[in-house]
Protein backbone atom coordinates (compact mmCIF):
# COMPACT_ATOMS: atom_id res chain seq x y z
CA UNK A 1 0.00 0.00 0.00
CA UNK A 2 0.96 3.67 -0.39
CA UNK A 3 -0.03 6.19 2.30
CA UNK A 4 -0.56 9.90 1.60
CA UNK A 5 -1.86 13.07 3.26
CA UNK A 6 0.26 12.48 6.36
CA UNK A 7 2.05 15.48 7.87
CA UNK A 8 4.02 16.47 10.95
CA UNK A 9 4.54 19.54 13.10
CA UNK A 10 7.47 20.44 15.34
CA UNK A 11 7.55 22.74 18.35
CA UNK A 12 9.92 24.17 20.92
CA UNK A 13 8.03 24.33 24.21
CA UNK A 14 9.06 25.94 27.49
CA UNK A 15 12.80 25.49 28.09
CA UNK A 16 15.29 23.24 26.33
CA UNK A 17 18.12 21.82 28.40
CA UNK A 18 21.31 21.21 26.39
CA UNK A 19 23.29 18.05 26.92
CA UNK A 20 25.40 17.75 23.76
CA UNK A 21 28.07 20.28 24.76
CA UNK A 22 30.79 18.68 26.85
CA UNK A 23 33.03 21.10 28.73
CA UNK A 24 34.66 18.19 30.55
CA UNK A 25 36.27 17.21 27.24
CA UNK A 26 37.31 20.77 26.48
CA UNK A 27 34.61 21.58 23.90
CA UNK A 28 32.74 24.88 24.20
CA UNK A 29 30.25 26.83 22.11
CA UNK A 30 32.88 29.34 21.00
CA UNK A 31 36.12 27.38 21.11
CA UNK A 32 38.01 24.47 22.60
CA UNK A 33 40.79 23.78 25.08
CA UNK A 34 41.70 20.11 24.83
CA UNK A 35 43.65 18.80 27.85
CA UNK A 36 47.10 17.40 27.25
CA UNK A 37 47.96 13.92 28.58
CA UNK A 38 51.47 15.19 29.41
CA UNK A 39 50.69 17.87 31.96
CA UNK A 40 48.44 20.65 33.24
CA UNK A 41 49.02 22.88 30.17
CA UNK A 42 47.99 22.41 26.55
CA UNK A 43 48.73 23.97 23.18
CA UNK A 44 45.64 22.39 21.62
CA UNK A 45 43.22 25.31 21.87
CA UNK A 46 41.39 27.91 19.83
CA UNK A 47 38.63 30.48 20.18
CA UNK A 48 36.09 32.13 17.83
CA UNK A 49 35.74 35.82 18.78
CA UNK A 50 38.23 38.51 19.73
CA UNK A 51 35.86 39.67 22.52
CA UNK A 52 36.65 36.48 24.43
CA UNK A 53 40.21 37.65 25.14
CA UNK A 54 40.48 40.06 28.09
CA UNK A 55 44.13 41.21 28.26
CA UNK A 56 43.57 43.49 31.26
CA UNK A 57 42.58 40.56 33.47
CA UNK A 58 44.71 37.96 31.64
CA UNK A 59 41.69 35.81 30.76
CA UNK A 60 40.36 33.91 27.79
CA UNK A 61 36.64 33.21 28.18
CA UNK A 62 34.79 30.17 26.90
CA UNK A 63 31.01 29.75 27.00
CA UNK A 64 28.72 26.75 27.18
CA UNK A 65 24.95 27.06 26.71
CA UNK A 66 22.98 25.11 29.30
CA UNK A 67 19.37 25.99 28.37
CA UNK A 68 17.24 27.95 25.89
CA UNK A 69 13.86 29.60 26.51
CA UNK A 70 11.96 30.61 23.38
CA UNK A 71 10.50 34.12 23.35
CA UNK A 72 9.20 34.19 19.77
CA UNK A 73 7.47 30.81 19.82
CA UNK A 74 7.97 28.02 17.33
CA UNK A 75 5.39 25.88 15.63
CA UNK A 76 5.41 24.90 12.00
CA UNK A 77 3.93 22.13 9.93
CA UNK A 78 5.71 20.00 7.37
CA UNK A 79 2.99 19.23 4.82
CA UNK A 80 3.54 15.75 3.37
CA UNK A 81 0.23 15.56 1.52
CA UNK A 82 2.01 14.94 -1.78
CA UNK A 83 4.64 12.64 -0.36
CA UNK A 84 4.00 8.91 -0.54
CA UNK A 85 5.04 6.39 2.11
CA UNK A 86 5.24 2.76 0.99
CA UNK A 87 3.96 0.06 3.35
CA UNK A 88 2.16 -3.26 3.70
CA UNK A 89 -1.48 -4.15 4.23
CA UNK A 90 -3.18 -7.46 4.99
CA UNK A 91 -6.91 -8.17 5.40
CA UNK A 92 -8.85 -11.23 6.44
CA UNK A 93 -12.62 -11.51 6.41
CA UNK A 94 -15.66 -13.69 5.84
CA UNK A 95 -19.27 -13.65 4.65
CA UNK A 96 -22.17 -13.95 7.09
CA UNK A 97 -25.15 -14.10 4.74
CA UNK A 98 -26.16 -13.51 1.09
CA UNK A 99 -28.47 -10.68 0.05
CA UNK A 100 -29.34 -10.91 -3.63
CA UNK A 101 -26.19 -10.13 -5.64
CA UNK A 102 -24.49 -8.93 -2.48
CA UNK A 103 -22.81 -10.74 0.38
CA UNK A 104 -22.72 -9.21 3.87
CA UNK A 105 -19.65 -9.99 5.92
CA UNK A 106 -16.83 -8.61 8.03
CA UNK A 107 -13.14 -7.81 7.69
CA UNK A 108 -10.12 -7.38 9.93
CA UNK A 109 -7.16 -5.45 8.57
CA UNK A 110 -3.57 -4.78 9.59
CA UNK A 111 -1.31 -2.11 8.10
CA UNK A 112 2.40 -1.41 8.48
CA UNK A 113 3.74 1.97 7.29
CA UNK A 114 7.27 3.38 7.83
CA UNK A 115 7.21 7.21 8.03
CA UNK A 116 10.09 9.68 7.92
CA UNK A 117 9.49 13.47 7.97
CA UNK A 118 12.12 16.19 8.44
CA UNK A 119 11.97 19.95 8.99
CA UNK A 120 14.44 22.80 9.62
CA UNK A 121 13.23 25.59 11.89
CA UNK A 122 14.50 28.61 13.81
CA UNK A 123 13.36 30.74 16.72
CA UNK A 124 14.78 33.35 19.07
CA UNK A 125 14.96 33.36 22.84
CA UNK A 126 17.09 33.68 25.97
CA UNK A 127 20.12 31.48 26.53
CA UNK A 128 21.58 30.60 29.92
CA UNK A 129 25.26 29.78 29.71
CA UNK A 130 28.19 28.78 31.86
CA UNK A 131 31.30 30.93 31.60
CA UNK A 132 34.84 29.54 31.97
CA UNK A 133 38.01 31.63 32.30
CA UNK A 134 41.46 30.40 31.25
CA UNK A 135 44.54 32.14 32.63
CA UNK A 136 46.53 33.74 29.78
CA UNK A 137 49.27 35.31 31.90
CA UNK A 138 51.75 32.75 30.57
CA UNK A 139 51.02 33.80 26.98
CA UNK A 140 50.49 37.55 27.27
CA UNK A 141 54.20 38.16 26.72
CA UNK A 142 53.69 37.08 23.12
CA UNK A 143 53.18 39.96 20.73
CA UNK A 144 50.53 39.78 19.60
CA UNK A 145 48.30 37.32 21.45
CA UNK A 146 47.06 34.61 19.03
CA UNK A 147 43.89 35.82 17.30
CA UNK A 148 40.60 33.97 16.86
CA UNK A 149 40.56 30.76 14.86
CA UNK A 150 41.77 27.19 15.23
CA UNK A 151 45.29 26.73 16.50
CA UNK A 152 45.71 23.09 17.43
CA UNK A 153 48.82 21.29 18.60
CA UNK A 154 51.89 23.41 18.06
CA UNK A 155 49.90 26.66 18.35
CA UNK A 156 51.38 29.73 19.95
CA UNK A 157 51.52 29.42 23.68
CA UNK A 158 50.18 27.12 26.34
CA UNK A 159 46.97 27.46 28.33
CA UNK A 160 46.14 25.70 31.59
CA UNK A 161 43.85 22.79 30.87
CA UNK A 162 41.62 23.52 33.88
CA UNK A 163 39.60 26.75 33.82
CA UNK A 164 37.99 28.80 36.57
CA UNK A 165 34.18 28.74 36.37
CA UNK A 166 32.63 32.21 36.58
CA UNK A 167 28.99 33.05 37.42
CA UNK A 168 26.57 31.98 34.71
CA UNK A 169 25.00 34.60 32.45
CA UNK A 170 21.84 35.04 30.38
CA UNK A 171 22.01 36.27 26.78
CA UNK A 172 18.77 37.61 25.21
CA UNK A 173 17.59 37.44 21.59
CA UNK A 174 19.71 34.49 20.49
CA UNK A 175 18.70 32.48 17.41
CA UNK A 176 18.21 28.74 17.82
CA UNK A 177 18.47 26.83 14.54
CA UNK A 178 16.81 23.42 14.71
CA UNK A 179 16.82 20.35 12.52
CA UNK A 180 14.11 17.82 13.45
CA UNK A 181 13.29 14.40 12.06
CA UNK A 182 10.49 11.98 12.92
CA UNK A 183 11.34 8.35 12.15
CA UNK A 184 8.30 6.26 12.98
CA UNK A 185 6.49 3.02 12.31
CA UNK A 186 2.70 3.22 12.10
CA UNK A 187 0.80 0.00 12.87
CA UNK A 188 -2.91 0.18 12.09
CA UNK A 189 -5.67 -2.26 13.04
CA UNK A 190 -9.24 -2.06 11.72
CA UNK A 191 -12.38 -4.16 12.17
CA UNK A 192 -15.79 -3.61 10.63
CA UNK A 193 -18.62 -4.84 8.40
CA UNK A 194 -18.17 -5.28 4.66
CA UNK A 195 -20.43 -5.65 1.64
CA UNK A 196 -19.37 -7.46 -1.55
CA UNK A 197 -21.08 -7.34 -4.96
CA UNK A 198 -20.46 -9.49 -8.03
CA UNK A 199 -20.53 -6.86 -10.77
CA UNK A 200 -19.99 -9.45 -13.51
CA UNK A 201 -18.33 -12.81 -14.04
CA UNK A 202 -14.92 -11.09 -13.94
CA UNK A 203 -15.36 -8.14 -11.60
CA UNK A 204 -16.36 -7.65 -7.99
CA UNK A 205 -16.60 -4.69 -5.61
CA UNK A 206 -16.20 -4.66 -1.84
CA UNK A 207 -16.79 -1.76 0.56
CA UNK A 208 -16.27 -1.58 4.31
CA UNK A 209 -16.12 0.80 7.26
CA UNK A 210 -15.62 0.68 11.00
CA UNK A 211 -13.37 1.63 13.93
CA UNK A 212 -9.58 1.73 13.69
CA UNK A 213 -6.66 1.69 16.10
CA UNK A 214 -3.15 3.01 15.47
CA UNK A 215 0.12 2.30 17.27
CA UNK A 216 2.90 4.78 16.55
CA UNK A 217 6.42 3.83 17.63
CA UNK A 218 9.71 5.53 16.89
CA UNK A 219 11.86 8.55 17.63
CA UNK A 220 12.19 12.30 17.30
CA UNK A 221 15.78 13.16 16.36
CA UNK A 222 17.07 16.70 16.76
CA UNK A 223 20.15 18.81 16.13
CA UNK A 224 20.17 22.39 17.47
CA UNK A 225 22.68 25.20 17.02
CA UNK A 226 22.71 28.14 19.46
CA UNK A 227 23.65 31.43 17.82
CA UNK A 228 26.96 31.18 15.95
CA UNK A 229 28.11 28.10 17.83
CA UNK A 230 29.58 25.27 15.79
CA UNK A 231 28.83 22.67 18.46
CA UNK A 232 25.32 21.23 17.97
CA UNK A 233 23.09 19.92 20.72
CA UNK A 234 21.98 16.55 19.39
CA UNK A 235 19.90 13.64 20.62
CA UNK A 236 16.73 11.68 20.15
CA UNK A 237 13.53 10.99 22.06
CA UNK A 238 11.97 7.52 21.78
CA UNK A 239 8.29 6.96 22.48
CA UNK A 240 5.17 4.97 21.62
CA UNK A 241 1.67 6.46 21.30
CA UNK A 242 -1.79 4.93 20.80
CA UNK A 243 -4.38 6.70 18.62
CA UNK A 244 -8.00 5.91 17.74
CA UNK A 245 -10.37 6.64 14.87
CA UNK A 246 -12.19 5.04 11.98
CA UNK A 247 -11.87 3.99 8.35
CA UNK A 248 -13.81 3.50 5.12
CA UNK A 249 -12.59 1.67 2.03
CA UNK A 250 -13.58 0.36 -1.39
CA UNK A 251 -11.85 -2.43 -3.31
CA UNK A 252 -12.27 -3.45 -6.96
CA UNK A 253 -11.40 -7.09 -7.72
CA UNK A 254 -10.67 -8.83 -11.00
CA UNK A 255 -11.20 -12.61 -10.92
CA UNK A 256 -8.22 -14.33 -12.52
CA UNK A 257 -9.63 -17.74 -11.68
CA UNK A 258 -11.91 -19.29 -9.09
CA UNK A 259 -9.44 -18.97 -6.21
CA UNK A 260 -7.45 -15.90 -7.16
CA UNK A 261 -8.18 -12.19 -7.62
CA UNK A 262 -6.15 -9.10 -8.37
CA UNK A 263 -7.40 -6.03 -6.53
CA UNK A 264 -7.02 -2.26 -6.44
CA UNK A 265 -8.41 -0.36 -3.47
CA UNK A 266 -8.65 3.03 -1.81
CA UNK A 267 -9.01 3.67 1.91
CA UNK A 268 -9.61 6.73 4.05
CA UNK A 269 -8.56 6.53 7.70
CA UNK A 270 -8.85 9.22 10.34
CA UNK A 271 -6.92 8.80 13.60
CA UNK A 272 -5.80 11.10 16.40
CA UNK A 273 -2.42 12.84 16.36
CA UNK A 274 0.57 11.00 17.84
CA UNK A 275 3.04 13.06 19.89
CA UNK A 276 6.67 12.44 20.83
CA UNK A 277 8.09 15.02 23.22
CA UNK A 278 10.66 15.58 25.93
CA UNK A 279 13.13 18.19 27.14
CA UNK A 280 11.21 21.02 25.44
CA UNK A 281 11.20 19.45 21.96
CA UNK A 282 7.98 18.10 20.45
CA UNK A 283 7.18 16.30 17.23
CA UNK A 284 3.59 15.53 16.28
CA UNK A 285 2.41 13.15 13.56
CA UNK A 286 -0.87 14.36 12.08
CA UNK A 287 -3.06 11.40 11.14
CA UNK A 288 -6.44 13.09 10.79
CA UNK A 289 -6.96 12.37 7.09
CA UNK A 290 -4.83 9.52 5.76
CA UNK A 291 -5.46 8.26 2.23
CA UNK A 292 -4.21 4.86 1.11
CA UNK A 293 -3.99 3.26 -2.32
CA UNK A 294 -3.63 -0.51 -2.11
CA UNK A 295 -2.98 -3.19 -4.72
CA UNK A 296 -2.36 -6.91 -4.32
CA UNK A 297 -3.68 -10.42 -4.53
CA UNK A 298 -6.84 -11.86 -2.93
CA UNK A 299 -7.41 -15.58 -2.25
CA UNK A 300 -11.07 -16.54 -1.72
CA UNK A 301 -11.63 -19.87 0.07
Amino acid sequence: MVGMNISASFNVKNTIAFSGNNAAQGNYDDGYVHPSPNGPYTSDWGYDNSSQYLPASHQLLMHQATSFSSTSGLGTSSDSGFKAFAGFDMTYGGNIWDWGQARIGWEFGFGLLPISISENLSTTGDVNQNVYAFDTSGIDNYAPFPGPGPHGAGGTGFLPSTPTQLPSTQVPDVTLTCSYKLELMLYTFRLGPSVYWDLSDDWGLSVGAGPALGLVSGSLKYSEIVGSSTTPNTGQIDATDLVYGGYANATLMYHIEEHGDLYLGAQYMSLGNATISGGGQEGRLNLGGQVYIMAGINWPF
